[in-house]
């Protein structure tokens, strides 16, 4: 049996933190499951906190950050097709995986084994629907494949447009290569009290306004990224975005993207909720509670949990 570990929760819940000292206690690396945290000079933005991983002089080794331009798109398929090349690597030098994030699909797709289409970009479909709204995209979805729509996943015209190309495709070909033979990982789920949690959020807003956020996100617009590619990259990046391009002043830029922080924790909680009942075993806990979180790494490791 291969071990895997996984730390998951809504942001600003302090995943990192956590991941990093158990591989430090347990020879893990940690493998990220960050959909953003893949691009190059977006560390405040994204949360890399590198700092992090640097416990007493010692460096924590990680993966999957600072791999890709922001140029580029990746895929939760070039995501599982990293993850088990880094997983087998690590099961081989007898390292423990702990795999860290909140970005839910990228883990779901590891512990459901997803079957990756192997789909290529339609340009002249995804052109025929970029000027449809969520709410026809969505319909549209439905009207072909009921079955295939997920009102918790499918929320932005990216992801409806990717599924609708899927679909209609005659080469929707799966990839079968990627076989999962994780049987019994270790899934910790970390969560806090929903106002310490908001308090949290405002709290790690400001300090990244005074780190430079603003300067980060404008150092990409001087390098050729405009609004729409910003707003690809999730939130701080859409709202700073926009006030960088003088659509909105920015005391409303501030108060906006920590209301919309604080919706997008309650929809990462959703999808986690959402994995439980697809039979994943997730074991909750606060992330100050190390007794009981060294009472399950052991117990785990011991193959007695």
């Amino acid at each position: 049996m291969s071990n895997l570990v996984v730390v998951l929760g809504p942001t600003a819940t302090g995943k990192t933190n956590l991941a990093v000292q158990i591989a430090n206690k347990y020879n893990g690396e940690i493998i990220s499951a960050d959909s953003r945290q893949i691009y190059k000079n977006m560390d405040i933005g994204t949360g890399k906190d590198l700092s992090e991983y640097t416990l007493k002089n010692k460096t924590i080794s990680y993966h999957l950050i600072d791999i890709l331009d922001p140029i580029n798109n990746y895929s939760v398929f070039q995501f599982k097709n990293d993850f088990f090349k880094i997983y087998n690597s690590l099961i081989t030098n007898e390292k423990v995986p702990v795999l860290c994030g909140g970005t839910g699909l990228y883990i779901e797709s590891i512990l459901l084994n997803y079957q990756m289409p192997t789909v290529p970009p339609n340009n002249l479909l995804r052109k025929r629907l970029a000027n449809k709204t969520i709410e026809q995209l969505a319909n549209q979805l439905q009207s072909i494949n009921t079955k295939l729509y997920d009102n918790n996943y499918h929320i932005t015209k990216r992801r409806l447009i990717r599924a609708i190309e899927i679909i209609e495709s005659k080469e929707n070909i799966y990839d079968k290569n990627i076989n999962c033979n994780i049987d019994r990982p270790l899934i910790l789920g970390l969560i806090i009290e929903r106002k310490k949690l908001l308090d949290n959020i405002q709290k790690r807003l400001e300090k990244r306004m005074k780190e430079g956020m603003i300067d980060e996100v404008q150092s990409l617009i001087d390098k050729g990224i405009d609004l729409d590619r910003l707003k690809y990259f999730g939130l701080e990046y859409k709202f700073i975005g926009k006030y960088l391009y003088n659509e909105i002043k920015y005391d409303e830029m501030v108060e906006k993207l920590n209301f919309a922080i604080n919706k997008f924790s309650k929809r990462q909680m959703t999808f986690f909720r959402r994995m439980e009942k697809r039979g994943i075993n997730i074991l909750w806990i606060s992330p100050d509670d190390f007794n009981l979180i060294d009472k399950y790494m052991e117990d785990y490791l011991n193959n007695e949990l």
